[in-house]
């Protein structure tokens, strides 16, 4: 056997012009980065590179994926070439699978320069699929603006990059594997972790594990029905939920983690967890939650499929915040939402005197404020919800806190909905989601969309739709001061705001990997009328959103790809 310190190579390479990341790293169709040479390559080298040379020798960063298709070959590539920049030691999730809130979680436990992770979210996967890379920084959560310009940057100008191409290691083995370098003071270490326990052991310390165990499989216990779509949270449903806390095995569905998510879109709604929402109707169970391919977005729904949209979701846990134990320990600092997300949270923080953030759609948002101490709880329309434990959104985390909730108050999901609406009125909210339009006609439909509302004689405008009369009361393309670092963040998205409060909101999303999605939000409030269908009661909003934008003209689409 060959005992010789493994060769580090340099290899010329050639940049490509599309290495920008997103709200949530840089994702591309499997195909991209499977045929066009050194594309992950330049994209990881670049990741190194953005990190100063000094802080990079013999560090700890943290690697993970959600098992989706390319999974393993980008770990091995990513091994490779930590090794060759100077990276110390590799934590890596067992197989290479590990959640996005579990990497976060070991980032910060190690204290870790960074993690990098597989994924690409609540998209498809499999060959035809997509897949995405994101890099975490030391705080557990997505890099920062600043972080990520740096790294596109590089990624324009590269010309090469270092790969120790000899070096083979083992993800299915848990354990320590040491390898030596050539020109290397010290072996390169790779840590093969269960995927599972540290992350397990956080939440033991934020919730009531003990009430939880009585509340599903105690005398007086509730039905659950959890679904993990094939993703990521298949272990971590198994090992908390049924091992741990007592749940029936049978309780847990599509649990085991699959490269194409069982030919599924691992995307927690009513459009794509449709089986979830049907088997919940017969009352058969009290609770149900589904979750994404990484594991950090979360459907909640009570019994007969009573849904708990994710702004109303954050607003109930806000106004509960006290049934779990963390939050009786650490007090409450501040809540947060993004600007697409309904206003039901600011009800609650105006009733409790606690401080309400409004930051652009993006988790790193939240992380700063976190990290200055002044943010607890918050939360995005988009499916994701959190606390200040980890600096991800964090679909499990949501989903005990719910449970906490039906611990302490012994009522159903929707008896606490309802009652929520009662005390606080409520936010009727839908998001209409336009998928893969062409861009260049979504950009120019937006661009347009701007200049109107931008005009002065917009504010004011009185929009008509039967009985109803909207008017107008501010518009603008949504900027954001970050109250930390003063950084601003413009060109957050198009709002139109009525005098009753109602709100209109139009974006281009960021989180695709091809074409374009436009979505549409709308948000209105009501204080007395509220147990009426949320489709029925936004429908005048939606006609003079759809009028407004003319968004089935300019991109040729009848109708959206998905309603939320």
């Amino acid at each position: 056997m060959d005992n010789s310190p493994l060769q580090v190579l340099t290899i010329p390479t050639a940049p490509y012009p599309d290495q920008q990341p997103g709200t949530s790293g840089l994702r591309k169709k499997v195909y991209v980065f499977q045929s066009r040479r050194n594309y992950l390559h330049n994209f990881v080298q670049s990741i190194f590179s953005s990190i100063d040379l000094r802080d990079r020798q013999g560090s700890t960063m943290v690697v993970g994926g959600d098992g989706r298709f390319f999974n393993q070959t980008a770990i091995e590539i990513i091994v490779q070439m930590a090794a060759a920049n100077g990276v110390g030691r590799l934590i890596i999730g067992h197989h290479g699978i590990m959640s996005t809130p579990a990497i976060s979680c070991v980032i910060r436990k190690y204290k870790a320069i960074g993690g990098i992770i597989l994924t690409a979210s609540h998209n498809c996967g499999g060959p035809d699929g997509d897949f995405g890379i994101k890099f975490n920084t030391a705080n557990g959560g997505p890099a920062q603006e600043a972080v990520t310009n740096k790294i596109y940057q590089i990624s324009r100008t590269i010309e090469e990059f270092a790969i120790c191409p000899g070096l083979q290691v083992d993800l299915a083995t848990l354990g320590k594997q040491m390898f030596d370098l050539e020109n290397k003071f010290k072996p390169f270490t790779v840590e093969i972790v269960d995927s599972v326990e540290s992350y397990a052991n956080l939440l033991r310390n934020i919730f009531d594990f003990a009430a939880l165990k009585e509340l599903l499989s105690g005398e007086d216990q509730i039905k659950i029905r959890i679904d993990a779509m094939h993703g990521v949270m298949g272990p971590y449903v198994r090992r908390i939920l049924c091992e741990e806390l007592g749940s029936p095995v049978n309780s847990a569905i599509n649990c085991v983690p699959m490269e194409d998510f069982g030919g599924q879109h691992p995307d927690p709604n009513l459009t794509y967890a449709a089986d979830l929402v049907d088997t919940m109707k017969d009352g058969k169970y009290d609770f149900g939650a589904a979750f994404d391919g990484d594991g950090d977005r979360n459907m909640i729904l009570g019994k007969h499929g009573f849904f708990v949209n994710p702004s109303d979701s954050v607003a109930v846990i806000a106004a509960n915040i006290f049934c779990i134990p963390y939050f009786q320990q650490t007090g409450v600092r501040g809540f947060a939402r993004s600007m697409p997300t309904s206003a039901a949270l600011d009800k609650v923080a105006k009733a409790t005197k606690i401080e309400i953030y409004e930051t652009p759609t993006g988790w790193k948002f939240f992380g700063n404020l976190m990290d200055a101490g002044r943010l607890s709880l918050c939360g995005e329309e988009s499916f994701g919800t959190g606390g200040d434990h980890i600096r991800e959104k964090d679909g499990l985390w949501a989903v005990l806190a719910w449970l906490s909730i039906l611990a302490t108050r012994k009522q159903s999901v929707e008896d606490i909905a309802k009652d929520h609406w009662l005390k606080y009125g409520r936010n009727y909210y839908t998001r209409y989601d336009y998928e893969d339009v062409d861009l260049d006609a979504a950009c120019e439909m937006m661009e347009d969309l701007e200049i109107m509302i931008m005009d002065k004689s917009f504010v004011g405008q009185r929009f008509a739709v039967g009985d109803k009369i909207y008017q107008v009361e501010k518009a603008d393309n949504f900027e954001y001061t970050d109250p930390v670092n003063n950084v601003i963040s413009r060109n957050q998205g198009l709002r139109i705001i009525f005098s009753d409060g109602s709100r209109i909101i139009y974006r281009l999303s960021g989180t695709g990997s091809g074409g374009a999605t436009v979505r549409i939000y709308i948000d209105g409030y009501e204080k007395e009328n509220i147990f009426q269908d949320t489709q029925e009661m936004l429908a005048s909003l939606a006609t003079i959103a759809l009028k407004i934008s003319q968004l089935h003209t300019r991109t040729g689409r009848s109708g959206p790809s998905v309603i939320t």
